[in-house]
């Protein structure tokens, strides 16, 4: 007796608090994510990287000053009255701190007085930002020539003698240079398509290149070498030897394949999302395989 169908269950404030709750996360999510990195990002660039510039310039600043500047055209906040020595004097002897002479007293207030004066224009503040790319790009030109690439290769070669370093500078070097483009050293040809880890398992990959001469020996067939990026951490995973004819190209970019694997394969390439058209004809070439492959079992029976 067929079973009847159970009624519909009544919906309840909670049941669809928690659906659209889960929906708006779902909307939100990506978005506050996004916001939160990249607001942390400056956050860290800002405190680690351009306020120690900045502290540095304001130092040059202090001590530049008097040399360059007549008496009579020093800015206002370089002007140091005996009221303020007296009152950090005052402040010193609070917190018990042993004193020092009026000339660091006076050194520290023109620190005190540039940095409010620094913190109250917001350009200032970006000098550092500013200086911080400068020397990053010189950097880079610096590095790119013979004479800086003898030098950065000196330097590597002392990160991997130090004990903790060598364990952490390779891996880290490593993800810089996936995540940064080194096409030199990380170069993918084409996406593919193979089966692995085992047949009738079908793993997107990035093929790298031609396989090495000995096991192409031993297969007794040209091979190609494919890396099989792993999620969610793609610039980690497997290297492995396959056919050229296992190897199946697939239409979408390398950054498409690489959001795929990144994403668990939720952001699938826009051009290679199924229709309802192509599971129907999907369906209807299984179904033709099943009754052709019937059809022959019956044949072998009567035979």
């Amino acid at each position: 007796m067929p079973r009847s169908p159970e009624p519909d269950r009544p919906r309840t404030f909670g049941g669809d608090f928690r659906v659209f709750f889960i929906k708006g996360l779902a909307i939100l999510l990506p978005s506050v994510l996004t916001l939160w990195i990249v607001v942390q990002l400056f956050l860290f660039v800002q405190t680690r990287v351009a306020e120690p510039i900045n502290v540095g310039i304001r130092f040059a600043v202090i001590q530049l000053a008097p040399k360059i500047l007549p008496a009579s055209q020093q800015p206002e906040w370089f002007v140091v009255t005996d009221e303020q020595v007296q009152r950090l004097k005052d402040e010193r002897a609070r917190l018990a701190q042993r004193p020092v002479p009026e000339a660091v007293l006076r050194a520290q207030i023109r620190e005190r007085n540039l940095k409010e004066f620094w913190d109250e224009h917001w350009y200032l503040r970006g000098i550092g930002l500013l200086v911080a790319v400068v020397l990053i790009y010189l950097a880079g030109r610096f590095l790119g020539g013979y004479i800086g690439r003898r030098v950065y290769g000196r330097l590597e070669r002392f990160f991997a003698r130090l004990p903790v370093v060598k364990q952490v500078y390779p891996h880290v070097k490593q993800v810089v240079e996936f995540l940064f483009g080194e096409r030199d050293r990380i170069k993918f040809n084409r996406v593919v398509l193979v089966e692995y880890p085992r047949r009738g398992i079908w793993t997107v990959g990035l093929m790298t290149g031609d396989s090495m001469r000995a096991i192409e020996g031993v297969a007794r067939h040209e091979c190609v070498t494919v890396f099989i990026p792993s999620s969610p951490t793609p610039f980690t995973g497997y290297t492995i030897t396959v056919k050229r004819e296992d190897a199946l190209d697939l239409p979408i970019t390398v950054e498409e394949a690489l959001r795929f694997v990144v994403t668990g394969g939720v952001l699938v390439p826009e051009s290679q999302t199924p229709t309802a058209e192509d599971r129907r004809r999907l369906a209807e070439s299984a179904r033709g395989a099943k009754m052709g492959d019937g059809s022959a079992g019956a044949g072998r029976a009567a035979g």
